[in-house]
């Protein structure tokens, strides 16, 4: 990576975290505050869409069904996204569509009848498929690169980035300029048709792109529920979450940090002291404290691209802790924020902090390892409702998509750990998905999942906070 470029991501990481320098002191569950920044209430949209307060206003756009510049259509399901800085003060937006090859109320990038399926693009789609009656049936799940005119409010171009995968949840930027996809699904050819190639990887999409890249999983960072990942500047190293009850937390040692595709190896968590641990605080006893670090160790794992999705049970027998569904994840400054979206003793969500040693993955991580912290567990849903995708803001607070009972909110949560409400989707039931900040920091976008569409939410200059 060129240095330039990977100093320019350590900055933006550094700007975004410094108010949460004081987070390990936050209150036990967490509080709702109404007007903690100076936004004030959600105001009730005459739209009947979103909710937001007084100030701010959105655009959607890139609606599911739509057809973009390659002639395909928008895929439904809009998931995890990321922002990049592009030409002329755009923004490129990275997205995830969370589509599987048999999903009858989401649409797909070929058509609903795939009469917009080319056979010509076959060595660019990772899955063509096969259909009971020997056609091509590809799979729709993939990642759309949308390029975002801000002084237009509008679209400057969207097309296609990656095709042919299946249930692409979230994943992460990486200091490259590119996007790492993450699929949800594990199934394959053993399973029968559709699939024609094993799912259940990750695949790394170039932000600089006028085509789509040529689908490469990379196998090594395992197969299984992924759901996020993210990728500490310093090392290379990309920590990944899993989308399971029961589930583990990883984090992989690339060969080479700029060429994922030469391999790695892939560790699982553990706790110091306490194999085996349940961190989902369920019914077992809770290994960790709200706010103080606990010290932890990795374990290597081997097979890690088998056809069982077993990769966790061969963890936990090795001593990995459990986690409660771990979903969104991001890179702060020098610190991995997860989401488990039911962990807690009620199942509404809990918020953890990984630090990562100063001598992460090398000889000296045993004497100074790194810690993994309890910051945030509310266990009450009008305070914080299943907490997944999230990010951190310009201004320092944690962003947090909920995934709960409707109205879903999306929520920011400040260094002292008080909730406020940024918006509410008052038009549909779905969830609030792939919140990431414009590079200027002008603009939140988020999506709308399900049938799938993406919201600008502008801010204007005098309405963002700032705890400098």
């Amino acid at each position: 990576m060129p240095t330039a470029t990977r100093r320019l991501f350590l900055r933006q990481a550094a700007a975004v975290s410094l108010g949460f320098l004081g987070l390990g002191r936050a209150s036990r569950g967490g509080q709702l505050t109404i007007d903690p920044i100076g936004w004030g209430p959600l105001i009730p949209d005459p739209a009947g869409l979103l909710d937001l307060p007084a100030g701010l206003t959105y655009t959607l756009f890139s609606p599911a069904g739509s057809t973009m510049d390659d002639g395909l259509v928008v895929p439904g399901r809009h998931d995890g996204m990321a922002a990049f800085a592009g030409a002329d003060g755009t923004t490129i937006l990275m997205r995830n569509h969370e589509v599987a090859a048999i999903h009858p109320n989401a649409h797909g990038p070929w058509g609903d009848g795939f009469e917009h399926w080319d056979p010509a693009l076959r060595g660019h789609v990772y899955d063509t498929g096969r259909s009971l009656f020997g056609h091509d049936m590809p799979c729709r799940g993939g990642v759309t690169r949308v390029v975002w005119n801000h002084k237009a409010r509008a679209i400057e171009q969207q097309h296609l980035a990656l095709a042919g995968t299946e249930y692409n949840c979230a994943g992460g930027p990486t200091p490259r300029r590119t996007w790492i996809s993450c699929e949800e699904y594990v199934t394959g050819p053993e399973h029968g048709p559709p699939w024609t190639k094993t799912h259940g990887w990750c695949f790394e999409v170039p932000a600089d792109g006028a085509r789509l890249c040529r689908p490469e999983p990379i196998t090594t960072m395992g197969r299984f529920r992924h759901e996020a990942v993210a990728t500490d500047p310093r090392t290379g190293i990309v920590y990944l979450t899993e989308d399971r009850s029961d589930g583990a937390f990883y984090r992989w040692l690339p060969v080479h940090p700029d060429r994922l595709l030469e391999g790695g190896r892939l560790q699982a968590l553990a706790l110091d002291g306490c194999a085996s641990a349940d961190t989902r605080d369920w019914d077992s006893h809770m290994p960790l404290t709200r706010g103080v670090p606990s010290p932890v160790h990795w374990i290597d794992l081997e097979s890690v691209d088998g056809d069982d999705d077993a990769l966790r049970y061969q963890a936990f027998k090795k001593g990995a802790a459990r986690f409660a569904r771990a979903e969104g994840c991001w890179m702060g400054d020098k610190e991995i924020w997860f989401a488990c979206t039911t962990g807690g003793r009620t199942k509404h969500g809990q918020l953890l902090r990984y630090r990562p040693s100063p001598f992460e993955a090398t000889g000296g991580e045993v004497a100074h390892p790194g810690t993994v912290e309890l910051f945030l567990q509310p266990d009450d849903p009008n305070v914080i409702e299943n907490a997944d995708n999230i990010t951190v803001a310009p201004w320092g607070d944690l962003i947090v998509c909920e995934d709960g009972d409707a109205p879903e909110h999306l929520l920011g949560v400040t260094p002292q750990g008080s909730v406020y409400r940024i918006a509410r989707n008052s038009g549909s039931k779905t969830e609030f998905a792939g919140a990431c900040f414009s590079p200027d920091g002008s603009t939140l976008f988020v999506n709308l999942q399900s049938p799938g569409v993406t919201a600008a939410i502008h801010l204007p200059e005098g309405s963002r906070p700032n705890r400098s």
